[in-house]
């Protein structure tokens, strides 16, 4: 046990993207819960919301999303008590750019202060480049997770569908839109789990796992990673198999 703990140890960071209702934010909890590091959700919004000196609720607002931020946030400038205006100046709200720079400000602050399992934001590519990171995508076949909005929510099943569906198309275009990536592109992430037939604990498990394994691997030249390391050349030529030319498909 002590061995995987300090393997653990030399890795800083977990990043979970995930569908809604797949369990993700609830893995996230446990997962830190279990390996005693910092959990960061929703805590972001608050931490953004101080450094561009507006309400929490504005922040909130446009958390994952973003159409309208700007317009909003200055909409309510006015109401906004001038106590919190800590960090950046209020003509700097006016930028396009003001939220997703305090939030990139934000994550990689939470990343620097190590041992931290961030929940979405962007988190896995703004902390792509850190081979102490560990990014995860969770993922779930979508009547499952209507089952578990449903069950967590409270809510019928059209209206946990459409939750579901916002949620994950305001994501996307977020992430789309700031950093010109898609969330369900696997290539973002070192694990991708689907909680379809997985329990929850099991999921923690294999997060436990790659973070033992890429812990391994932190200090080998990029020369020695990825699929081919290490592996001898194949004996003889590989042969394509190709359907024949006459094939139509299903």
């Amino acid at each position: 046990m002590d061995d995987r703990n300090n393997l653990i140890s030399q890795m800083h960071v977990v990043t979970v993207s995930r569908e809604y209702g797949s369990g993700g934010g609830e893995i996230a909890r446990r997962i830190a819960q279990r390996l005693g590091w910092r959990l960061v959700d929703h805590e972001i919004v608050l931490r953004v919301a101080r450094e561009l000196g507006v309400s929490e609720e504005d922040a909130a607002a446009r958390d994952e999303r973003t159409e309208g931020f700007v317009a909003s946030l200055l909409s309510s400038m006015q109401a906004v008590d001038p106590s919190l205006m800590v960090l950046t100046p209020v003509p700097s709200v006016a930028d396009p750019q003001a939220y997703p720079k305090a939030l990139s400000r934000v994550v990689q602050a939470a990343a620097s202060s190590g041992y931290t399992v961030i929940v979405g934001r962007g988190s896995q590519v703004l902390l792509a480049q850190r081979r102490d990171a560990l990014h995860i995508r969770i993922v779930a076949p979508l009547e499952q997770r209507i089952r578990y909005v449903m069950q967590r929510e409270g809510l019928d099943y059209n209206a946990a569908r459409s939750r579901i569906q916002l949620k994950d198309h305001d994501r996307q275009k977020y992430l789309q839109a700031v950093h010109h990536q898609r969330p369900d592109n696997p290539g973002l992430y070192d694990l991708v789990i689907n909680t379809g037939v997985l329990d929850l604990d099991s999921a923690v498990d294999l997060i436990a796992l790659a973070l033992q394994r890429k812990a391994t691997r932190l200090e080998l030249p990029a020369e020695q990673l990825g699929p081919g390391a290490g592996l001898p050349p194949y004996p003889g030529h590989p042969h394509d198999l190709r359907p024949p030319d006459n094939f139509a498909g299903a």
